[in-house]
């Protein structure tokens, strides 16, 4: 089963640092990176910068699909009051079956703010130890995922928030 989980960092660079990481410990064989996105939000800009988006050709299909639209639905459609929480109860229920829920998507839009930035990230198959002395000191805060409770708690031990 894929895990996806959202990761938050104080500075624009930090999910872009992250994912470098990521992608190393996928060539290392110490997990399997099924597709990742990254947003960026410098400070004083209107809307994120999103990178790493289908870096494969052959994830390109559904992946894609998913990633333009949660990150365009948060980020780049304007909603305010109603219209945004109507937008995200259609984004929630479409989403349901990858296990993204409206408080999920809530709180990821609360959060992803200018001065920050966000690694989205599914993965499978992981080498835990080795691969948690990679991440080990990122920083990053835990926004949102569809691992149990003691999964969670670990990947938070690892990211060191």
């Amino acid at each position: 089963m894929a895990n996806f989980t959202v990761w938050k960092f104080d500075t624009p660079e930090g999910a872009g640092r992250a994912a470098s990481i990521v992608k190393d410990a996928a060539g290392d064989g110490l997990v399997t990176l099924v597709d990742h996105a990254v947003v960026s939000w410098p400070e004083g800009a209107e809307h994120p910068e999103t990178h790493g988006i289908n870096d494969d050709a052959a994830k390109s299909g559904g992946w894609g699909a998913l990633w333009g639209l949660l990150i365009g639905a948060l980020f780049f459609i304007p909603v305010i009051g109603a219209v945004a929480g109507a937008a995200i109860a259609g984004l929630s229920r479409a989403l349901s079956d990858v296990g993204i829920r409206k408080e999920d998507l809530v709180k990821i839009k609360e959060e992803v703010v200018p001065g920050t930035s966000a690694l989205f990230l599914v993965l499978e198959q992981t080498d835990t130890d080795r691969f948690a002395e990679r991440l080990h000191g990122l920083k990053a805060t835990l926004v949102s995922s569809n691992l149990s409770d003691t999964e969670t708690r670990e990947l938070k031990e690892r990211f060191g928030s």
